[in-house]
């Protein structure tokens, strides 16, 4: 492995960590079903995005009663998604920034950063969480939504880039080289 791997099976715990990230996923997709509502058609990530405290109240609003437990629920697997899901990413970009050619230097260097971005998008997520938390809580501070949303844009951008640069690192290493390297990495 490289100098920014010194795990004994990175690839090994990539996989172990993707999994449960994989399993909080659902978790966070049953508990989510029931905050789908005229004014969330898309559940939490409305409630991310709504980006007004009038919207955000409309949310809440429709919310209200046993629905709100599972807002509670779905807010506490976040915190655990937004730890797995930044590991997992960050070190999926380090394994396939370390079996890219040397030659490849810039490709290498991106891997790198987008590790780094994941582990941003965490951070933001927890500042985005924070701030919906308090609105759940009953804040009509008209600054939380809009912080929410510009967390989340950002989050939501920094985990498509840098999965995507696993999954094009990946094809690209598969095409070369086989399955049995990144598979030992």
């Amino acid at each position: 492995m490289g100098k920014f791997l010194y795990l004994e099976r990175p690839a090994t715990i990539f996989w172990i960590l993707f999994v449960f990230t994989v399993l909080t996923i659902i978790g966070m997709q049953v508990t989510g079903g029931p905050l789908k509502t005229d004014a969330a058609p898309a559940g939490i990530v409305t409630f991310e995005l709504i980006g007004s405290a009038e919207g955000s109240q409309k949310i809440i609003d429709s919310w209200k009663g046993d629905i709100m437990t599972y807002a509670g629920i779905n807010m506490g697997l976040d915190f655990l998604f937004l730890a797995l899901y930044g590991i997992t990413i960050a070190l999926g970009c380090l394994i396939v920034s370390d079996k890219i050619p040397s030659s490849w230097v810039y490709l290498k260097k991106v891997g790198i950063w987008f590790a780094a971005g994941a582990i941003f998008a965490a951070f933001l997520d927890i500042i985005e969480n924070i701030a919906m938390i308090k609105l759940l809580l009953g804040s009509h501070n008209q600054f939380l939504p809009v912080l929410a949303k510009w967390c989340a844009i950002p989050k939501f951008s920094l985990v498509l880039f840098s999965v995507l640069y696993i999954i094009g690192g990946l094809v690209t290493l598969l095409g070369k080289s086989g399955t049995h390297k990144l598979v030992k990495a």
